[in-house]
């Protein structure tokens, strides 16, 4: 357990964090959101003691560890397993448990084979995994996770989802990915207004109070503004009066008390739409038989056929290096099918979001010249709005590209393509450098675009609102779906989970254990039989759930009715009334919070057990 008392944080002139802190307590799993820029990894930096504070106390129990993943790359072993297992902690019988690290990097993505590479042979991305699965294993007190996923595919993302739920010590997570965040985390703080607030709940709980404070503090000044008003009236008219000189200083005091309201900090939004060009007709792209391969005994792509039409929202999922990627460069006319054809319709006007196309900026460009460049006819005027729009105001428009990081590059990509009209959009990760309101922003955009668009990605936030047909790379196979994510999680599911499923329900034993195999009819009836074990054991919690989020949503409805006559007893400047409605809400506010400890103990054993009874 930490607690960070009256942190305080700045760079020049630029505040971060002001006067504030939080409590995190045992075995809580906390998601820590904010905008880009706003310090949540330099506030990690400041736990971990690579960063000062500028004022304020961090105070951690003795003895207490904590697990960071860095980008870091330092390796001192000639294998994958060798290194990865150098983290593990000796039991008193001098022996490491190299199954469980061989249980870890399978789950990030590892295969038998990797494990005897030497580190040095792996991608940027599997050693920055190494480095994960070495923080896992090390099973510090505490975990510092900025954005994990990054470098992880979606089926390696869900795995670290369930490994992060059972996870026995505190965390602390930075992440883009909203369900990944809310799927993991018992606690949500957030960085809003210079200030660091905590709640019990997700992150859309989260915004949802900040929402509704910002709502009353708005409700609040302009009441103050009204009374203002009626104060410089008063004093105005009776200032000159001797008689009234008392009750005139009583005035300008209670005027001075209303104007000490600090000014509220305006929170920067990326906020955009993209632009459509004409397309006439329906089909835009066929591709018939399409094969794929960098060495024939190597095929990325074996026989893909798909129509594209006007309005698809199509993803692309699967895991890393399997050719998701390589089928946008195909599609978009860099690279040529082995065998096969592409037609593309003499009308489709294609815009491209991807990694290598970052690297394509002019690197001695301003981010306003840059964003210039996209279409002849956009005046000097319209790139300035669009990098407005993507966060660059100012004079920030004025720098340079080669000095913007990552996630600042993309922007400037994203606003190139906002002034490029398309029918037709091909995304590659477009929410890896993105924070959570932007990806919203990005999905509302996605949502109005009219023309047909496909996403390479793995957030499942974005799949879930966006995707109606996917394309899958899965168990060495590519193939088509016709629609959704969780159809296709309903009706087929990923060929790794559905394999420990398996081994779970049929088996019963680990998986390093080969049991005989059963015949179908026996299949069935132990699966069905256990279906009925779980079902017993898991509907009681459902339904105990159920009953609590309805409580809670009552006291929260009771919350507000507080909230709207705390409001009306101010107006009236009713003081025994406001004494009331302010005990009322403290009261409710107990209730609220001993409901959702009840919630998130409940909760707790439910996902316990799910893991434990998986379907």
């Amino acid at each position: 357990m930490i607690q960070l008392q009256n942190i305080s944080k700045s760079f020049g002139e630029q505040i971060l964090l002001k006067d504030t802190g939080f409590l995190v307590g045992p075995r809580e799993r906390i998601g820590l959101v904010g905008r880009n820029g706003s310090g949540k990894s330099t506030l990690f930096k400041m736990i971990l003691g690579e960063e000062d504070s500028d004022g304020g106390h961090i105070l951690i129990p003795k003895n207490y560890s904590f697990g960071y993943l860095t980008q870091h790359l330092h390796f001192t072993h000639s294998t994958v397993r060798e290194e990865a297992s150098s983290a593990l902690k000796e039991n008193e019988d001098g022996w490491k448990e190299t199954h469980k690290i061989e249980a870890i990097l399978f789950g990030l993505g590892f295969d038998e084979e990797a494990l005897d590479k030497s580190p040095a042979l792996l991608s940027g991305g599997f050693q920055i995994r190494l480095n994960l699965a070495k923080v896992l294993a090390a099973e510090p007190s505490m975990l510092l996770l900025d954005e994990p996923t990054n470098y992880l595919d979606i089926i390696s993302t869900r795995w670290l989802a369930r490994f992060l739920r059972q996870w026995k010590g505190e965390l602390i997570l930075i992440t883009h990915d909203r369900k990944f965040m809310n799927s993991v985390c018992t606690h949500t703080v957030g960085i809003y207004q210079q200030k660091l607030r905590k709640i019990q709940g997700s992150v859309q709980k989260l915004y949802q109070t900040l929402a509704e404070e910002e709502e009353i503090i708005l409700r609040t000044q302009q009441n103050d503004a009204k009374k203002r008003e009626q104060l410089e009236k008063i004093i105005e008219r009776f200032r000159y009066k001797a008689s009234k000189a008392s009750m005139v200083q009583s005035k300008i005091k209670a005027a001075a008390k209303l104007s000490s309201e600090t000014e509220r900090i305006r929170e920067s939004k990326l906020d955009f739409e993209f632009t459509e060009a004409p397309f006439p007709g329906k089909r835009m792209v066929q591709i018939k038989d399409i094969s794929f391969y960098y060495k024939p005994e190597q095929v990325l792509i074996p026989e893909l056929s798909l129509e594209i039409f006007k309005g698809d929202r199509i993803a692309i999922i699967g895991p890393n290096g399997r050719g998701k990627t390589t089928l946008l460069n195909l599609i978009t006319g860099e690279l040529t099918p082995a065998a096969g054809s592409i037609e593309r319709s003499p009308n489709l006007e294609l815009n491209y979001f991807g990694q290598t196309n970052i690297n394509r900026l002019h690197m001695e460009n301003s981010v306003e010249e840059e964003i210039q460049l996209a279409v002849k006819d956009v005046s000097k005027g319209k790139a300035r709005s669009l990098a407005g729009v993507m966060m660059f105001s100012g004079d920030s428009a004025l720098k340079k590209i080669r000095v913007l990081s990552g996630g600042e590059r993309s922007r400037v990509l994203l606003a190139k393509i906002l002034a490029t009209p398309c029918n037709f959009l091909l995304l590659d990760e477009p929410t890896n450098h993105l924070d959570m309101e932007s990806i919203g922003s990005l999905i509302e955009a996605l949502y109005e675009y009219q023309g047909a668009a496909m996403v390479v990605t793995h957030d499942e936030d974005l799949l879930h609102a966006f995707a109606n047909r996917l394309i899958i790379f899965d168990n060495g196979k590519c193939f088509s779906f016709e629609g959704s994510y969780q159809d296709f999680l309903d009706r087929i599911g990923w060929y790794n989970e559905k394999s420990e499923q398996v081994s779970a329900i049929s088996n019963k034993v680990t998986p390093e254990e080969k049991p005989a195999a059963a015949t179908d009819k026996e299949s069935r009836r132990d699966r069905a039989a256990y279906i009925e074990t779980r079902s017993k054991i898991i509907k009681p919690l459902e339904k105990e759930a159920e009953r609590l989020e309805c409580e809670i949503q009552a006291f929260e409805k009771e919350s507000e009715r507080l909230e709207t006559a705390l409001i009306q007893a101010s107006e009236a400047s009713d003081s025994n009334l406001i004494t009331e409605v302010s005990k009322k809400i403290a009261a409710n506010q107990k209730q609220i919070e001993t409901t959702y400890e009840k919630w998130d103990s409940v909760n707790s054993r439910l996902e316990e057990t799910k893991e434990k009874y998986p379907l």
